[in-house]
């Protein structure tokens, strides 16, 4: 069976997209390819690596990539896009079966201490790693061959 591909887009393929792409790698890799990417890479938050790894996951071969390595390039059956400025900006990629919006806050957008940014990174980890496991209950569905 051939996987499904999943794009995460967000603007800085810094955070919340490189969550999503780990956490769906690990909970759906089984049912699909997964990428994620950024309209204006960033390279990966240090707070984002360091929430991950606290969960057990090594970002040490992620980087930051941009939407147009991929466009007209990858076909995704399925784009999520997780803030509302890539929301607005997104690229169309023909031939998507499903786009889907999810908007999280921007942890890097947190003040404060380091501690503070620290609780808003994994304030969002947890809800990103929430909706991924939410989905997977209906999108693995339309994955499976029918019996």
């Amino acid at each position: 069976m051939q996987k499904s591909r999943v794009l995460f887009i967000c603007t800085g393929n810094s955070a919340r997209s490189q969550m999503a792409e780990a956490f769906l790698r690990r909970h759906g890799g089984e049912w699909f390819e997964v990428f994620s990417a950024g309209l204006e890479p960033k390279g990966i938050n240090p707070f984002t690596r360091q929430v991950m790894a606290e969960q057990g996951y090594d970002l040490a071969g992620h980087r930051s990539k941009d939407v147009f390595e991929f466009l007209g390039k990858t076909h995704f059956g399925t784009i999520i896009t997780v803030c509302g400025n890539a929301e607005e900006r997104c690229p169309i990629f023909p031939g998507i079966a499903t786009r889907l919006y999810w908007p999280f806050d921007d942890p890097a957008a947190a003040g404060g201490s380091d501690e503070a940014k620290l609780a808003a990174f994994r304030r969002v980890r947890d809800q990103i790693e929430a909706r991924i496991l939410d989905w997977l209950k209906t999108a693995v569905l339309k994955e499976e061959p029918a019996s």
